[in-house]
């Protein structure tokens, strides 16, 4: 009865809530129904993972095959190489790239001319739009160990090529380098409203007090971005094993040469099912990478909940 009597008043709360704000929850009403729509209600076509699938027969009705599915990730002995560098790269993506995102905000904040603030965050945010196709081919001019810029500029300089495309240690910081400069402009903007909605006042009475700007910067507005940096960090570990295949695959392509340290199971998958319409395996590695980020979204989550309660998801 007691456990009765604590739902019912909850689910009087929630509804009192409703009533109290039904416009803004019913702004919110299309991206709760793409959510229902698109990530709960197809939740069950997990199950494909494990069946030999017939579009004849459905999912359900397909035959089961257990971890078959899953096999061709680990026949040759590749799953940890293309696991660990999904991870690295991702890793590097986030942390480097968020921490690059708040330095952009901060900047353009801090800057006083408004017309200049506008043109440099246009320019910023340009990359975003560009086509990762352009971004290969743009590498390419630039790495070509004939015709390539670096390489042209090194032989006027009377110093020998250098053989990007079959170094496979420089390309990790290429990939990164690429990643973060077209993701910067995009992802400072959470970051440069989170300061914009800092009250003005905070950093008035810190200026009155003598504060200088850098102060102001390190003991107000970092500490005010932190909570904004963990939820987009815990955000971005859910996805942290899909890799960018456009990129990879644009700056990579078919080298060989570069797989031990730019293979990720993205480009991998990809090599593997080539000329192959398997929607059972396909499935089978979105299962493992979806797994291996809610496990660690969870990880993440408790470690933050017991350090700072405030900023966990839950």
């Amino acid at each position: 009865m007691h456990v009765l009597s604590r739902l019912k008043l909850h689910c009087g709360n929630v509804l009192r809530e409703l009533l109290k704000n039904k416009i803004l929850f019913l702004m919110l009403t299309p991206v709760i129904l793409y959510f229902i729509i698109f990530h709960y209600l197809v939740m069950p076509g997990a199950y494909v993972a494990f069946v030999d699938f017939n579009i004849s027969k459905g999912i359900f009705a397909s035959k089961f095959v257990g971890l078959a599915n899953f096999e061709f990730l680990v026949k040759n002995g590749d799953l940890w190489n293309i696991t660990k560098n999904t991870l690295l790269y991702n890793f590097a993506f986030l942390a480097l790239g968020n921490v690059i995102q708040i330095v952009f905000a901060i900047m353009l904040y801090e800057i006083s001319s408004s017309w200049f603030k506008k043109v440099s965050q246009s320019v910023l945010l340009l990359p975003h739009f560009i086509s990762m196709v352009i971004v290969g081919v743009f590498a390419y001019n630039m790495f070509n160990f004939k015709t390539g810029f670096i390489n042209t500029m090194l032989v006027s300089l009377g110093m020998d090529r250098y053989e990007f495309y079959s170094d496979p240690g420089i390309w990790k910081y290429i990939i990164v380098a690429f990643k973060i400069w077209s993701a910067t402009g995009y992802g400072m903007i959470v970051y440069l409203a989170t300061i914009a909605g800092i009250n003005n006042d905070l950093y008035e009475a810190a200026y009155m007090d003598g504060a200088s700007r850098s102060q102001r910067i390190r003991y107000m507005t970092l500490p005010m971005l932190k909570p904004t940096f963990i939820l987009l960090l815990l955000f971005g570990l859910g996805g942290i094993l899909k890799g960018s295949f456009d990129l990879f695959y644009n700056l990579i392509g078919t080298n060989s040469v570069l797989y031990p340290q730019t293979d990720i199971i993205d480009t991998y998958v990809f090599r593997s099912l080539v000329g192959q319409f398997n929607f059972s395996m396909g499935a089978a590695v979105g299962f493992y990478q979806s797994l291996f980020g809610l496990v660690l979204v969870f990880t993440v989550n408790l470690i933050v909940r017991k350090i700072e309660p405030d900023s966990a998801l839950f």
